[in-house]
């Protein structure tokens, strides 16, 4: 068994905005992420992803329970130098390349802004020859240091945002939605650029995203987001090919076939949370239904699911 370098346990990120309005935007989620993997995280927009991905990082406080990187836990009170330590060692890749890159900085000031904070170089001259190799590690060249973010593509500019985050040389990174905003041809670019630097560096990716195809191509394990709940979790090749939960059948056959014959006569298979009948007082909770697979339901569902799913 591979050895555990995230586990989150029973997760909670609510948001008062406004009585008797109560966000829970994250409610209650637990899940492991190994050294090495890159688990994603998929679902609707407004599910609750993203949150996990910015509590996870402490770029939230959470409401409730617990996120245990390398056994300590993120949150609550930490000195300056726990904190520096701790974002170090876990960074993360915007969604919005365009948002995400300061309009007044060069691409070299960008890059070794984590440098410079943790006090990776001694000299200048040290510090420019790390922004180099980091621009040629994410596909670009030293012509690129002295240039402005508005001067580069897209695809480019999410490059700029990898090279970022892999200045300092961390463990750990969150992949927030890396390739919604780019162009399909990019996208395979970006991801294929991830994974090549995962292989080399060791590294571990949390990679949220709505395009389950391409989640389905990056990922190891797969888990499933809705309304706030994680409600699968599994391998992503036994997810794909077993869904168990109906919304993660949902969320499956909504993913267009490239044979236009097919697709045109396809039935596509909704999503009713009525589906589920919960006697008062039953608990739900994430239930292993095959080796691996984890189905957030309750008894009497599991019990059907596993006559259902027989492995």
């Amino acid at each position: 068994m591979a050895e555990k370098l995230l586990e989150i346990k029973g997760l909670k990120q609510h948001f008062n905005i406004g009585r008797p309005n109560l966000v829970k935007a994250v409610d209650g989620i637990s899940f492991d992420i190994y050294k090495g993997e890159t688990l994603g995280l998929v679902g609707e927009s407004g599910c609750g992803k993203s949150t996990t991905g910015r509590s996870i990082i402490r770029l939230y406080e959470a409401t409730d329970g617990q996120v245990l990187f390398n056994g300590e836990n993120v949150h609550g009170k930490k000195s300056i130098a726990e904190l520096k330590k701790f974002n170090r060692k876990m960074q993360m890749i915007f969604q919005d390349p365009y948002a995400s890159l300061n309009p007044r900085m060069t691409v070299a000031d960008i890059i070794a802004e984590g440098i410079d904070i943790h006090g990776l170089a001694k000299t200048k001259k040290e510090r420019m020859e790390k922004v180099y190799e980091l621009l040629n590690t994410v596909g670009l060249n030293k012509e690129h240091a002295n240039r402005y973010p508005h001067e580069f593509s897209g695809g480019q500019r999410q490059r700029i945002g990898i090279a970022r985050a892999l200045a300092v040389d961390p463990d750990f990174i969150i992949a927030d939605e890396p390739i919604s905003a780019l162009d399909v041809s990019i996208q395979a670019q970006v991801v294929n650029l991830m994974k090549k630097l995962q292989k080399e560096k060791g590294l571990t990716y949390l990679f949220i995203a709505h395009d389950l195809s391409m989640v389905k191509y990056i990922s190891d394990r797969i888990g499933v987001m809705y309304f706030g709940k994680l409600v699968e979790l599994a391998p992503a090749d036994e997810l794909y090919n077993t869904p168990i939960h109906p919304y993660t059948q949902s969320l499956l056959s909504a993913i267009p076939l490239p044979d236009p014959d097919t697709e045109r006569t396809r039935v596509r298979t909704g999503y009713d949370p009525a589906v589920h009948q919960y006697k008062e007082g039953e608990e739900l909770k994430m239930r292993e239904i095959k080796p691996g697979h984890f189905v957030y339901c309750s008894e009497a569902e599991y019990n059907k699911y596993k006559l259902q799913y027989k492995s």
